[in-house]
């Protein structure tokens, strides 16, 4: 991947730049100062989610942190190009291990944070405890997945039957231009038999740096058990947070609550670059 239309002269540009994988384009916008001025916090979206449904979320995070705020959606998702199907089982650890350190090159990343939603959260947490990239000083995890769950498996299959005979083919057409590739690509990977056992507890043990794990109490896709592993696993400070009247997509449902936590979590945490972190838990209790 090289930087294509990604610089520091374009970071605040209005138009829709693009980073070059490999001939591939992947959508992407930057918020407020570029790498050099400020630390910088990297968004990943959800398993059917894209830069732009992130809506208002990163600029308003710019404007509440000071810090740069880039997103971009995964091949397959939003306006990049679309990817090759079917999705390994392992495509998570791909996005993690072999995408995003290059994202990271590509835009100037020195020091900042990653905040994940769901599948992104997952990426991300893959990510702190495989790449173990000293540049980034803390992970946001924002509905993560470490483990299947019967209950999420089941609405991802009604998700499914929504997709095959409902209309949610063409809601989420107005934000993919590969529909298609979007949908199967995350729903085939979940509901694929030899998925059910999939789980990336052993990245999580080996994440050093601070954690803030986020979940809506009413999360379709998860019990809290999926933050309350963080807290068991994680060698770094974790914070936990539960949002109350919220089910899985927290920026659109509680955003308020989550600009407040991710922007108190960047404050004390984004812009320690390489500096030794203290070990302590700073948590609340689900």
């Amino acid at each position: 991947m090289n930087g294509q239309g990604v610089s520091w002269q374009n970071w605040r540009s209005i138009e829709a730049p693009t980073l070059d994988m490999d001939g591939a384009r992947l959508e992407c916008r930057a918020w407020g100062p570029p790498p050099h001025e400020a630390p910088t916090i990297v968004l990943l979206h959800e398993g059917l989610g894209s830069m732009a449904l992130w809506r208002d979320f990163p600029n308003r995070l710019a404007e509440a942190t000071g810090h740069g705020v880039f997103a971009f959606s995964r091949l397959g998702y939003g306006r990049s190009d679309a990817c090759a199907l079917p999705r390994p089982l392992d495509f998570m650890t791909h996005e993690a291990v072999d995408v995003l350190p290059r994202v990271l090159d590509a835009i100037g990343f020195r020091r900042g944070l990653i905040v994940g939603h769901s599948d992104g959260a997952s990426i991300a947490a893959i990510h702190a405890g495989t790449v173990a990239d000293p540049r980034v000083t803390g992970i946001v995890l924002i509905a993560p997945h470490f483990f299947t769950e019967p209950m999420g498996l089941a609405e991802i299959a009604k998700a499914r039957q929504a997709f095959d005979h409902g209309d949610l083919r063409t809601r989420l057409a107005r934000y993919h231009d590969h529909v298609d590739a979007a949908f199967r690509g995350w729903n085939d990977v979940w509901l694929h038999p030899d998925f059910a056992s999939w789980q990336i507890t052993e990245p999580l043990s080996r994440i050093d740096r601070p954690v803030l794990a986020i979940q809506g109490r009413g999360d379709q896709y998860g019990t809290l058990a999926q933050i309350e592993i963080v807290r068991e696993l994680a060698r770094g400070p974790v914070e936990l947070a539960v949002l109350e009247d919220c089910r899985h997509a927290c920026h659109i449902e509680q955003p308020e609550r989550l600009m407040t936590l991710v922007a108190g979590f960047a404050e004390r945490f984004a812009g320690q670059g390489a500096r030794p972190l203290v070990a302590t838990h700073r948590e609340s209790k689900p």
